[in-house]
């Protein structure tokens, strides 16, 4: 192992897992804007929107993240439509994760048994605070662990970024290879960068599900 290569480059990878957690953040926090939205149109079975809320996550779920982000960044600029690269990862990873996220949280919801709507509007509740008292809590419990291993998995799925000319770690690391063939100093920085974005994520995932079921949210 060469350390003196790793501590010269090590600011390069540092830049490079600022620019893929900026990018990877963005698309998360749309792909969840996109997850509500789906969920909400399914969930309430809203005529027209829910057909086309279901070919959206039969289309995002079974297609990958890479021809997505080719179709964007090398198909959309033929019709007119173009977009900077940055652009590119974040639409693709919002497009890709708003399916799972819908999923997630429309499980949420329908697992919370329809006796206790019934039960909240005999007492009085209106849709509104049946939703907020009843509903969510239960569906939040519910859908915590699908949500974290979500934003994990798209977080990971920023890997391929590189394929659009991203400077993203990945990026970074098979440019050093090619370069000084340092493959596994380079593959270590990479493994090491990814883990310092991933674990946290993962810590404060499972605290969040910890701190939802012992506020008594769960079923």
């Amino acid at each position: 192992m060469n350390w003196e290569f790793i501590l010269k480059y090590l600011p390069l990878y540092q830049k490079a897992a600022w620019l893929t957690l900026r990018i990877g953040l963005a698309g998360v926090l749309l792909a969840v804007a996109v997850g509500l939205l789906c969920a909400a149109i399914q969930y309430y079975r809203v005529p027209v929107l829910r057909g086309v809320a279901a070919v959206y996550i039969e289309l995002s779920r079974n297609t990958p993240l890479l021809v997505q982000l080719f179709f964007i960044y090398y198909g959309l600029p033929k019709v007119g439509i173009k977009t900077d690269a940055a652009a590119c990862g974040i639409a693709g990873l919002a497009f890709l994760g708003g399916s799972y996220m819908a999923e997630a949280f429309r499980s949420g919801l329908e697992a919370v048994e329809p006796i206790q709507t019934e039960s909240a509007v005999s007492l009085g509740l209106n849709r509104y605070q049946t939703m907020r008292y009843v509903v969510l809590p239960q569906a939040v419990s519910i859908s915590v662990p699908a949500f974290v291993a979500n934003v994990i998995f798209l977080l990971k799925e920023t890997s391929v970024f590189s394929a659009i000319s991203l400077m993203d770690l990945m990026f970074t690391a098979k440019d050093l290879i090619g370069l000084y063939y340092k493959t596994t100093e380079s593959l270590f920085l990479l493994v090491v960068f990814y883990l310092i974005i991933l674990l946290p994520v993962s810590v404060l995932g499972s605290l969040l599900e910890r701190k939802v079921r012992y506020a008594g949210f769960g079923t």
